[in-house]
């Protein structure tokens, strides 16, 4: 019998730090529970002032620690890597490179994630911890390069949002004074105000119906409040707890250790905290005071879960392991592309039948011209579902329309290259076929990805010939394929018995051609 144990790791290539931990998953509960973690400070954020890119310096430290994580992964034997990389990299120039050259040098494949994903699964991993009670709260993560703030009730998050504002990013920017100057921390707090704004104010206004005198609570996560929650537990109780988990620090506390953190030089405050840390508190305990403040805050609770647990508790969904606590988590994929649809007012019983002509094809040959999985499936329902938003703009051109608005779409419950491949999935339903000097192509990043597109894209043309009326005039698809003889036949057999389908027949003949073309057949078609 196979065992209900699964062994995973969770790597979380941020800004500051690389995180890594691993995770034994009780299937039948189910739950998890961490048997090992590893961190390193690599510094991504570094970053070349003249060109934003990753340095080499960085990208060589981050390789490293990643082969160490690899290491302990065999000795633990783990059975699965799920690797996400955040901001620093994401908003690189030379991101995408340094992701090939991870995949070049270890053959781990690390995933892109957009901030408002990245919210969504601390928020997965908070709510894996916690237990919100049906209460709304405010989850604030404060990483090295952006800032979550996440609004929620242990049930489908009800505000997700990423600043680029990060105690890594914070610091570079605005401090070089030692202890800080009156100008630069002027300078800084305006910069905080100003980014964190219109999160705060979005907040407010969601929680206006709050009940009268009812005070909001509030959890916080990350390197940065773990280490003020320390820092506070130390000075407060004289020794630090066996769990931090929980741990409350009150705003006039947090107020007072800002105070002396912003007088203190390196020297003080390393005597305070490590000196890593130390370098970056200042600007980090800043953001976490100021986003109290406006909001109201009187205390933060902190939760020992957050982002690389996130990536488990998504990775136990898309598996089917969790199911009816979870069905809203569980269903977010699809129902962010059905509220993409919505917003681009698409036709979504036309989209409907697009993807399921789409799917039949892919799925009746699968395993004779190609052996895509079900992740690429729902790659290409998602596409066929968003085919046709670039309508909203212009019917001219809507095609590249479509890439643009999917790609900036903010797609729940999706890495950035699958965002990336569904978005040229549309781009290529009709017209041009995909291109190495399109720029689009070529931010797919990784030849397999390039090779899905190239293939998944003719399922989407021949699907949308196949209701060229927009009448559903094609009720089912029967493919006879011969790979000896290279030949692929399609049986149509028409909704209305008499229905001649001439236009259908006619842009099927007009759109077989890339089809024939990747998969090396001759496409014959015929109504039953």
């Amino acid at each position: 019998m196979a065992s209900d144990v699964k062994t995973l790791a969770a790597i979380d290539v941020g800004t500051n730090s690389i995180h890594m931990v691993i995770v034994q998953i009780k299937t039948s509960i189910p739950s998890f529970s961490v048997i090992e973690s590893e961190k390193a400070t690599v510094r991504l954020g570094e970053r070349c002032p003249q060109t934003g890119n990753l340095t080499e310096d960085a990208i060589h430290r981050a390789i490293e620690a990643l082969r160490r994580c690899q290491e302990i992964c065999r000795t633990q034997r783990v059975e699965e890597i799920v690797a996400v990389a955040t901001s620093a990299t994401r908003e690189s120039p030379n991101g995408t490179d340094f992701i090939r050259r991870i995949y070049e040098e270890l053959g781990l494949h690390v995933e892109v994630i957009s901030g408002q994903e990245e919210a969504r699964r601390i928020y997965l991993g908070v709510i894996s911890a916690m237990e919100l009670k049906d209460e709304p709260h405010i989850l604030i993560d404060i990483g090295g390069g952006s800032t979550e703030m996440i609004l929620g009730d242990g049930r489908d998050p009800l505000y997700l949002s990423s600043t680029k504002i990060g105690a890594v990013r914070l610091t570079d920017l605005f401090i070089t004074s030692d202890p800080i100057s009156p100008m630069e921390y002027d300078r800084l707090l305006g910069y905080i105000h100003g980014s964190i704004e219109r999160p705060t104010d979005d907040l407010r206004i969601l929680l206006k119906d709050n009940s009268e005198g009812k005070l909001l609570k509030a959890i916080g996560t990350s390197g940065t409040i773990e280490t003020l929650a320390l820092l506070h537990a130390k000075e407060k109780l004289g020794t630090i707890p066996t769990s931090m988990h929980g741990y409350e620090v009150p705003f006039a506390d947090l107020e007072n250790i800002v105070w002396r953190l912003r007088r203190a030089n390196l020297e003080e405050r390393t005597a305070l905290v490590r000196q890593k840390r130390a370098e970056i508190i200042l600007a980090g305990a800043l953001v976490l005071l100021e986003t109290m403040r406006l909001l109201g805050v009187p205390k933060i609770i902190l939760c020992q879960r957050a982002l690389r647990e996130g990536l488990v508790v998504d990775w136990m969904i898309r598996h089917g392991y969790i199911e009816d606590g979870w069905r809203y988590q569980s269903t977010i994929r699809d129902r962010s592309i059905l509220k993409l649809a919505d917003k681009y007012g698409i036709d979504v019983k036309y989209a409907k039948q697009v993807a399921e002509h789409a799917l039949s094809l892919f799925d009746q040959t699968r395993g004779i011209f190609h052996e895509w999985e079900d992740d690429e499936r729902h790659l290409l329902w998602a596409a066929a579902m968003l085919h046709n938003s670039g309508h909203h703009i212009s019917h001219d051109a809507h095609h590249k329309h479509s890439y643009y608005l999917i790609r900036n779409g903010e797609l729940l419950g999706y890495t950035e290259s699958e965002i990336e491949a569904i978005a040229n999935l549309a781009r290529y339903h009709r017209k041009s076929e995909p291109k190495k000097k399109h720029d689009n192509f070529q931010r797919l990043g990784n030849e397999r990805l390039k090779l899905f597109v190239r293939q998944a894209s003719t399922f989407l043309r021949l699907a949308t010939a196949l209701d060229r009326r927009q009448i559903g005039a094609i009720a089912s698809i029967r493919v006879v394929c011969n790979p000896r003889t290279r030949t692929c036949g399609l049986s149509l057999l028409p909704r209305q018995h008499h229905d001649p389908c001439t236009l259908e027949l006619w842009s099927l003949d007009y759109k077989k051609q890339p089809f024939e073309s990747q998969f090396n057949v001759t496409l014959s078609v015929s109504l039953e």
